[in-house]
């Protein structure tokens, strides 16, 4: 992992590298290694120089959002202020299940996400926060140091639900990401994001659209052409997603046979 993101950070054209925020590896086999998120996040910011960095997307459900704000907070601050902010309403009932953790109802999970985007935003632009909301409460709360980037870093919000996440979304979100999902999917949820934006007077231009695509290293023509289809149907976030085993050379081919000519015939 650490070799792919070093190679990332020498590749001027990627923007930006991600972690995913799971304690379980996503494969049938749940006993293998999984790293924590968050942690090697704030290793990786400490070694690498230029890239953006963040993980997506975290789970709002695993830990409380003060505590998840001094976290990013640090993560922005060791980075030199390159952290985008992944968040998420948490969706993997197994790893709840199996660690204790209260797995709630869809509804109240993205109730509960709306909130702690409300939680974060204040701890990170008011010396003291205070929030009283149905799920969380801080009263005259410190988080400090604030982030490098100011007024804070863009929150990154993961999910595609139409009457609440997306709402969100139009309300926090610098980026939206679509995990999967044919374009026509995208173009749908797109237009019902501009209608939330259009709801309550935001630009829906000031929220990138983000799509992840699982590359096929044996074919990446593959990838360049699935990727050029969401292109044209308006995303400009794109996350090319590795999976190991991590073929050798892998992000200097990504940038030569995907990045570049999609870069060429888009620009």
């Amino acid at each position: 992992m650490l070799a792919i993101w070093l190679a990332a950070d020498e590749e001027p054209l990627l923007e930006h590298a991600w972690l995913f925020d799971h304690f379980y590896p996503l494969t049938p086999d749940m006993s293998g290694p999984c790293l924590e998120g968050w942690s090697v996040l704030s290793a990786f910011a400490a070694v690498t120089k230029r890239i953006r960095l963040g993980l997506m997307v975290t789970g709002n459900t695993y830990r409380h959002p003060a505590v998840l704000a001094n976290i990013a907070a640090t993560v922005d601050v060791i980075s030199k202020g390159r952290l985008d902010f992944g968040i998420g309403a948490a969706w993997n009932e197994h790893e709840h299940s199996a660690y204790g953790i209260p797995f709630y109802t869809t509804g109240e999970r993205l109730r509960r996400l709306d909130e702690a985007c409300e939680v974060i935003k204040r701890l990170w632009t008011e010396k003291q926060a205070s929030f009283e909301g149905r799920y969380y409460q801080i009263k005259d709360a410190y988080c400090e140091p604030k982030p490098v980037q100011q007024p804070y870093p863009p929150f990154v919000i993961g999910g595609g639900g139409e009457k609440l996440t997306l709402r969100t979304v139009a309300k926090y979100a610098s980026v939206w990401n679509m995990a999967g999902g044919s374009v026509e999917d995208f173009k749908h949820k797109n237009a019902v994001l501009d209608e939330h934006c259009a709801a309550i007077g935001r630009n829906p231009a000031e929220i990138a659209r983000s799509i992840q695509i699982v590359i096929n290293p044996d074919n990446l023509q593959e990838t360049r052409d699935i990727t050029r289809g969401y292109i044209e149907a308006g995303v400009n976030h794109i996350v090319l997603n590795i999976r190991p085993p991590y073929p050798e050379g892998i992000v200097h081919r990504l940038v030569q046979e995907v990045v570049e000519p999609l870069k060429a015939s888009h620009s």
